[in-house]
């Protein structure tokens, strides 16, 4: 069973709808709004937990939480409503007796701090706890979405994946936070941001990883600028920087991947990334979004691992960004075009 938050163009006939298939990987067949008494349920943001026993459960924005019937497409009961301010995009999950709900302030597509309250009890009381990531870090720049639990032979990790929207581009620049969550007690944290990352699926244990292979300086004479691009070195975090429309870096390389390090920041905007083989054939691609509400350095694009041999990185300013406005007209986003690139990475 499938729950999700259905939707018409307009965003304004919103509802809870539930599909279902024999098989997890589809196809799945859309069967309508999920009922209770009779009634959809017309809401937005929404998320789904399963308890140790197999109960299954609905989770809404501000706090509301429904009891899922045995099939998991109908409603039974209504568990509490905690009419909490905000608290989008909602999440449970439950270590040694504790639950743990997570959710996300109201900023439209802004990402902003996530918090988490706890309770021993789905029907609360419910205990406020603050942000699970550092202040200001947006939560890594991203929005809760759901928390994985993989237990393995020796322990469970509980892995957070957040929503990283990007619009008006969700459908080719959004992409996925996934980092593990730190639980003791009833604290709950990601204290740093981990860039790269393995878990054993058999032992439950997750170690952080390096992202190894030659580093290109942003400076270097290899990298071909195209354009009038801006070497700024004013601080720990130097970068050619362009905001002009079609200019554009590029490396030649041989190896089997290839991605590059930028500067994010508030005044930012989108690149195409474009990786072809020596005969000039596309072989990978994506569009970047860089804006930050605030300046940092991280990795923007990893290629696949290719077939050994010889590619080239191209990497064009597309001049134009990312805004939009809340229902109350706040106005959010970039106020600029600007790509920035710190280094280049090649794996050979």
């Amino acid at each position: 069973v499938m729950l999700m938050h259905a939707d018409s163009l307009d965003y304004k006939h919103q509802c809870v709808g539930y599909a279902t298939s024999q098989n997890i990987e589809g196809p799945y067949e859309f069967k309508g709004p999920i009922l209770y008494n009779g009634q959809s349920i017309r809401k937005w943001d929404m998320g789904s937990f399963q308890d140790d026993d197999g109960s299954g459960y609905l989770i809404i924005h501000s706090g509301l939480l429904y009891k899922l019937s045995d099939d998991y497409k109908s409603i039974t009961e209504e568990v509490v409503d905690n009419k909490w301010h905000g608290s989008e995009s909602p999440a449970i999950f439950k270590k040694d007796g504790i639950y743990f709900w997570l959710a996300s302030d109201l900023t439209s597509w802004e990402r902003n701090d996530n918090f988490y309250y706890t309770a021993t009890s789905l029907k609360g009381p419910w205990t406020a706890h603050g942000n699970f990531a550092p202040a200001g870090t947006l939560t890594w720049n991203s929005q809760t979405s759901f928390v994985l639990p993989i237990t393995g032979s020796k322990e469970t990790t509980y892995l957070f994946m957040g929503d990283r929207w990007s619009y008006p581009y969700h459908a080719t620049s959004a992409t996925y936070v996934w980092q593990p969550l730190m639980v003791s007690g009833t604290k709950l944290s990601i204290p740093q941001y981990q860039e790269a990352w393995k878990i054993n699926t058999t032992t439950g244990k997750s170690l952080p990883l390096s992202i190894e292979g030659k580093t290109i300086k942003h400076a270097d004479k290899t990298i071909a600028y195209t354009g009038k691009w801006q070497q700024v070195a004013t601080d720990t975090l130097a970068s050619g920087r362009s905001d002009i429309a079609g200019d554009s870096f590029s490396v030649k390389f041989n190896g089997t991947q290839a991605g590059f390090y930028g500067i994010l920041g508030t005044d930012c905007g989108y690149a195409r990334v474009v990786v072809t083989d020596a005969n000039g054939k596309e072989v990978a691609s994506g569009l970047v979004d860089m804006y930050s509400k605030y300046r940092h350095k991280a990795l923007m694009y990893l290629s696949p691992v290719l077939k050994n041999g010889a590619y080239t990185l191209t990497v064009s300013v597309m001049g134009f960004h990312g805004s939009w406005t809340d229902k109350k007209k706040v106005i959010y986003g970039s106020t600029g075009n600007y790509i920035a690139v710190n280094s280049i990475i090649i794996n050979k």
